[in-house]
């Protein structure tokens, strides 16, 4: 096959379905119907609107598809920065993963179990992190959450 082909086939299908909507509308609006004065009733001219429709197709011919082949389109693309979790945060995901705090069934309150420090804003911290998907509703981490603290710990 060669590079042409595909070409050649996009035109063709182009081609293919202006006809096809042309004669729609002779159709519809009898052998009388002028395309041109339908291209002129929106207020283009009949002859630029066909240059520029060469011009487009010409202009796309040959482009690739997406990226080149082995490139990461996302490769330099980094976290948003709400996705880095304030100092609060942090030390809440790093107490939960430890199993130092836990969020108490059926609640949204957050316990501290043994020796160290308790959450200050219990109720408002574990809010913050369900809103960004790091703590799961049984009051685990998700993976976006262990992520999370990845970074945090990074830092």
């Amino acid at each position: 096959m060669s590079d042409d082909e595909p070409r050649d086939s996009f035109e063709d299908s182009l081609r293919a379905m202006a006809q096809n909507l042309g004669d729609s509308l002779r159709r519809l609006a009898g052998q009388d119907f002028d395309f041109d004065e339908v291209v002129r009733a929106t207020g283009l001219d009949p002859e630029e609107a066909k240059r520029w429709a060469r011009e487009w197709v010409e202009s796309h011919r040959g482009e690739p598809a997406g990226p080149p082949a082995g490139e990461d389109p996302l490769g330099g693309a980094g976290p948003h920065p709400l996705d880095a979790p304030t100092e609060e945060q942090g030390v809440a995901l790093a107490a939960l993963e430890s199993g130092r705090w836990t969020v108490e069934p059926g609640t949204s309150m957050l316990v501290a179990h043994g020796d160290g420090p308790a959450p200050k804003d219990a109720l408002g911290l574990v809010r913050e992190l369900r809103v960004r998907d790091w703590l799961a509703a049984d009051g685990g981490l998700t993976l976006a959450g262990r992520r999370a603290l990845s970074r945090w710990l990074d830092r």
